[in-house]
């Protein structure tokens, strides 16, 4: 690879960080409109293995406005980010997919806490605007709670 094709790796891969940072602030913040403008046109979310529903991303976004509200503290933890750039014979293409591990701690209104822990899987594509999300999935792996989580969906 050339210097050129090197420091367009990084900015994708920076840019891309950027793109799933913004998520998590997104759904923390309750910014709705900024969730939405992460995604591609065809985007499409998946939180069925959270209990949750699959769909277009602004279908998504309306019920996580909904369900979010039993949550007024919320903040997710993504880690252990791994990026994959297309690869077009050393060169990058206009695709990549990302897994990240979270934990996400959260406190109900009456003050009890609930907590749960995952995994993403994100598919990205480039797009005139930078890097858009064309589908998030959550996969929980665990939850903690000192009550009866409801089922939401």
């Amino acid at each position: 690879m050339t210097q050129r094709v090197d420091l367009a790796t990084v900015m994708d891969r920076l840019a891309i960080d950027e793109v799933i940072t913004g998520y998590a602030v997104a759904v923390d913040d309750g910014d709705w409109s900024g969730y939405r403008a992460l995604f591609a046109p065809e985007g499409r979310a998946d939180y069925r293995g959270a209990g949750g529903i699959e769909g277009p991303a602004a279908d998504v976004a309306q019920w996580l406005a909904e369900t979010m509200r039993l949550f007024p503290v919320r903040q997710h933890l993504i880690v252990n980010r791994r990026v994959r750039l297309q690869d077009l014979g050393g060169y990058p293409g206009d695709g990549a997919d990302a897994q990240a591990d979270y934990v996400n701690p959260m406190r109900l209104e009456s003050g009890e806490d609930f907590v749960c822990g995952g995994r993403y899987a994100f598919a990205l594509v480039r797009t005139d605007g930078g890097w858009r999300l064309r589908s998030v999935t959550v996969r929980e792996k665990w939850r903690h709670a000192a009550f009866p989580v409801p089922v939401v969906g």
